[in-house]
Formats: C-alpha cells, structure tokens, sequence
C-alpha cells in the first residue's frame, strides 16, 4: 500500500459506513473468483484485504481499508451489482453471501473468536517481520481460516480452474481471501449491518454508494 495515500475521513453516516464494510466482503468475494479462474489478482485490492485482516488495531475505521475508498473499489463495484445498478456475478454475490453467513455463525462461537483472535496476534507479528503479504504470512492466515472457519458444516466451495486451484500457494491465498471476508463481514456488522437491510433496504444502500463514489 501506498504510505503516501492520503486519509480520506470515514463518513459519518451508519449507511455509508455499513456500504464501505460490505465492499471489503464482496472484494474478498470477488478476488476468490478471481483467483480461482485466472490465478492473477488485483494487487491493490488484494494488500487492501490483507493489511485489514492482519492489522488487529486500527487506529480508525478508514485505517482499516488503507484511508482511501478507491482501495475497496472492487467491492463497491459489486455492491452496485447487488442493488441492481451493474450486471451481477452471481459467483461472486454467492460467495458474499456465504461469508456474511460464516461470519454469523463465527460472531455467536465465543471460543473460536478468542482462539482466531490469538492467531491473528501471532501474524500480526510475523507481517511485521516478513512484510503484510509475505507467502509465511499469506499461509499462516490460510491456515488460521482452515482451523477456525472451515471447521463449520457450511463450506464455501470455489469454483475455478482445477489445476490453478491446486498450484502452490493458491489454497493459501484463497483461505487468506475468505479471512478478509470474514473480518470485513465482522465489521459490517459492528457497524451496524444486517441481512434483512440488504433486502429491505436497498435505497439507504443506494445512496450510501452515490456518497462514496
């Protein structure tokens, strides 16, 4: 990420903040896919979600996402899918969707979070050492995802290229993206956000998008 990018304040609206939080989910969403088809990502998009996922302490809610909403670019463009403004992936919205559900089911296991929580510490401290999107920390995230998250019934099963699917690293890189998910889905929620919002609140959504572009 850019050091020198400048920090645009968070807005102060809940919806605008719920929208900038559901765009880190469908970014993660998004680069799954993307990943699974093509073996290439963005990197903007990707730094973006792993410097989320690793930094534990933020010191604002737009440190989290780098200071800038063109780094949840990707995301805000899928939510203009889901709200009916651009042509949907419905890969794509099913993976968000799927992580909006692992994220519930994560929110209400008080063991597990405490458990993903000192994981999450410990690579914190190797992105320190290594650098954010270094493979050691890439696979330590991966690895914290297979524990924790893919333990549940409900599985997110990623459609793609076999042989891509099954390269070196890209199991990693593809659990590390569904960690982001999951961290921006956790956020999205403590800011607030619900499903049934999604559905019956598609206008507050709408304009929050207009807010951010």
């Amino acid at each position: 990420m850019n050091p020198t990018t400048p920090i645009h304040r968070a807005p102060d609206s809940p919806a605008a903040r719920q929208a900038l939080a559901l765009a880190g989910v469908f970014q993660a969403a998004s680069l799954v896919d993307e990943l699974a088809r093509t073996g290439q990502v963005d990197p903007r998009a990707w730094e973006t979600l792993i410097e989320a996922t690793v930094d534990t302490n933020p010191e604002s809610f737009e440190a989290i996402y780098g200071g800038h909403p063109n780094n949840l670019r990707r995301g805000l463009d899928t939510l203009e899918a889901l709200v009916g403004r651009k042509q949907a992936n419905p890969v794509v919205l099913r993976y968000g969707f799927s992580l909006l559900l692992l994220m519930n089911k994560l929110r209400t296991n008080n063991d597990m979070m405490d458990s993903l929580g000192q994981q999450l510490t410990r690579i914190q401290g190797q992105a320190e050492h290594f650098g954010t999107t270094h493979e050691n920390v890439i696979a330590s995230l991966g690895e914290a995802y297979q524990e924790t998250i893919s333990t549940f019934k409900t599985r997110i099963v990623v459609q793609g290229d076999p042989s891509l699917l099954q390269s070196r690293m890209m199991p990693e890189r593809v659990r590390a993206c569904l960690m982001a998910g999951i961290r921006f889905g956790l956020l999205w929620h403590q800011q607030g956000g619900r499903r049934w919002k999604l559905v019956f609140q598609r206008k507050a959504l709408r304009r929050a998008l207009d807010s951010l572009s």
